[in-house]
């Protein structure tokens, strides 16, 4: 039983000298980077980190690290360190601060429905800090803002959507016309064709039929055709020798 009560003693002596080291080394880096925080952003913002990462149950170093940011305009930077500050916050105070704060960071980072969140729960951990009911008032006047963007962005894109829409039909509607008069140009066009066609189909049957005659028929009318031209040039032939005039010898 002694032991056991003389092993508890030395655990928890143990104990407390790590947390006093801790805390002792987390003062130091602490009242350091306080130091610097308005001579060396680099050199301060360090030492704070290295005091969070000491301790991280100690809100102020997660506190003045974020303010730093804000600063030095990283927002980014100072949103998280601030959202870590509303999870370390233990009281009302320093809840409070720590939702001010982030309202502000997020109302630069023009996140206004968020920052509204943010100043009504700074108010909620302390309803009499007019500078965090006028914060929340511009947050709110933003948030209107964008809604109102939004609503003119959205009205724009349904009217270039109708506009589209009406185009699309209008050009439809032309595409169809134009093929419409197409259509009947080539229908005309080949009604023409086919009345030349039919006009000139006559003459076409004829040169057919003749084209239709056998061989042996067109071997026949040559045959007809020769017989009748030496009928003809036989005729010719007798009535030049009935007519011809004999020629006597002269006389000396």
């Amino acid at each position: 039983m002694k032991n056991n009560i003389i092993f508890s003693l030395f655990i928890l002596a143990f104990s407390c000298a790590e947390t006093f080291a801790q805390s002792e080394n987390y003062v130091k880096f602490y009242n350091k980077g306080n130091k610097l925080s308005d001579k060396n952003f680099q050199e301060a913002e360090k030492n704070y980190r290295t005091a969070i990462g000491d301790s991280l149950s100690d809100l102020k170093a997660t506190y003045n690290l974020s303010n730093k940011y804000y600063d030095e305009g990283l927002f980014d930077e100072a949103i998280a360190r601030q959202v870590q500050g509303t999870k370390l916050a233990i009281n009302n105070e320093e809840k409070h601060k720590a939702f001010h704060n982030l309202g502000n960071s997020l109302i630069n980072k023009e996140m206004c429905s968020e920052a509204v969140l943010a100043f009504k729960n700074a108010l909620r951990n302390n309803p009499n800090d007019d500078e965090t009911r006028y914060n929340l008032a511009l947050a709110k006047k933003c948030e209107e803002d964008q809604n109102k963007e939004n609503e003119n962005k959205e009205d724009n894109q349904d009217k270039d959507n109708e506009n589209k829409d009406d185009q699309k039909e209008d050009n439809q509607d032309k595409d169809n016309e134009n093929k419409d008069d197409q259509k009947e140009d080539n229908q005309d066009k080949d009604n023409e064709n086919k009345e030349d066609q039919k006009k000139n189909k006559p003459s076409e049957n004829k040169n057919n039929k003749q084209s239709k005659l056998s061989p042996q028929q067109i071997k026949n009318l040559l045959k007809a055709m020769e017989n009748a031209e030496k009928k003809v040039q036989a005729k010719v032939n007798d009535k030049k020798q009935k007519g011809t005039k004999v020629v006597s010898e002269k006389d000396w």
